[in-house]
């Protein structure tokens, strides 16, 4: 039965199991032999491969963040490789300067893959599979170095910080069959024990001033409105011109974290609501232009356009409405926690 509790409530750090783990562990293993399909789809029938996932698969995993991360993050693929051998054999764990520097990997990777699809990965499912077994491997790898998620989920995942922008303030709280019970192995933000306060943990005490904007997640963030914009307002190209894709971009992340830092500067807007607004508008822009290409890879009226852009302006109303009044809905115990 649903509860509905303050963010930061009573539930962050549940000790009761998580119900339904069977139903998310056939789902893991579901989402690994989906990934073999895929890798097999890529070689054999590339183009309808890359449509289903770039214009069926991933556009939804945006609306799912905001809705709740936890729906990606229990399923995830790469997430039960990486914590498959981090229960096996992992030691270490990430805080402070370690975590620091996982961090910055992971927002250096996300910006440099995601252009690529314009010059390779939108068109070769060949390349786009051999990268996805690499990065397979690195998740796998280091679970057996880092502790459970410490390694690639928690740190160098490159889709970690969009998980973390868009589900800052998740619409539905559900538990985590993965960390039960949960060893810590993260210090600060991590998105599964504390998702409400995972980006605030991130920033630290730079998060009461301004300076949040000169920290790793800072950057990122006030620049990522950009970087969306940048992506759409490019077209495929050959792997020639992949130096001018990153200058496109780099110029319209630029001129996002300028705006930002004026906003915030100027209008005195907290890191707390800058953080939401720029969720907001990256996830607009992301809807606005992408639900172009959807229907144009699957030949849908233009009504569908109109429409995914109407659910995602929906979805901003009342993710901001209830960001604003502080409360979100509890459909299930959060990671237990020995040591919370």
């Amino acid at each position: 039965m649903s509860t509905r509790l303050p963010h930061g409530g009573p539930g962050e750090n549940s000790v009761e199991a998580v119900p339904g783990t069977g139903l998310w562990i056939t789902a893991q293993w579901v989402g690994i032999a989906l990934t073999g399909a895929l890798l097999t789809g890529l070689v054999m029938a590339p183009e309808l491969s890359l449509d289903i996932l770039w214009n069926a698969v991933i556009p939804v995993l945006p609306a799912v963040f905001m809705i709740s991360p936890a729906l990606w993050r229990n399923v995830c693929p790469l997430a039960t490789l990486n914590t498959l051998s981090g229960r096996a054999r992992g030691k270490v764990k990430t805080d402070g300067a370690l975590a620091t520097a996982a961090q910055v990997v992971g927002i250096g990777l996300f910006f440099v893959m995601v252009p690529a699809r314009r010059f390779v990965f939108n068109t070769d499912g060949l390349t786009l599979a051999v990268v996805i077994v690499v990065v397979a491997g690195l998740a796998l790898a280091l679970g057996f170095v880092f502790n459970s998620k410490a390694g690639f989920c928690n740190g160098v995942c490159p889709v970690l910080p969009v998980e973390k922008l868009y589900g800052q303030r998740p619409l539905i709280r559900l538990g985590n069959p993965r960390c039960q019970p949960c060893v810590m192995c993260t210090g600060v933000g991590c998105m599964d024990r504390t998702p409400n306060d995972a980006v605030r943990q991130v920033l630290g005490a730079k998060a009461d001033s301004k300076a949040w904007l000169l920290t790793p997640f800072g950057v990122f963030a006030g620049g990522f409105p950009g970087f969306v914009w940048g992506y759409f307002t490019l077209t495929d190209v050959p792997l020639a011109e992949a130096g001018a894709v990153y200058l496109h971009v780099l110029q319209w992340m630029a001129v996002s974290y300028t705006l930002t830092a004026l906003i915030v500067w100027v209008g005195n807007v907290s890191s707390e609501w800058m953080l939401r607004l720029l969720a907001v508008s990256a996830l607009c822009l992301y809807y606005w232009y992408g639900s172009v290409g959807i229907a144009d890879a699957w030949a849908l009226p233009d009504a569908f356009v109109y429409a995914l852009r109407a659910a995602a302006i929906g979805l901003v109303v009342v993710w901001l409405g209830t960001s604003a009044r502080g409360d979100t809905v509890e459909l299930a115990p959060s990671s237990a926690s020995a040591g919370a």
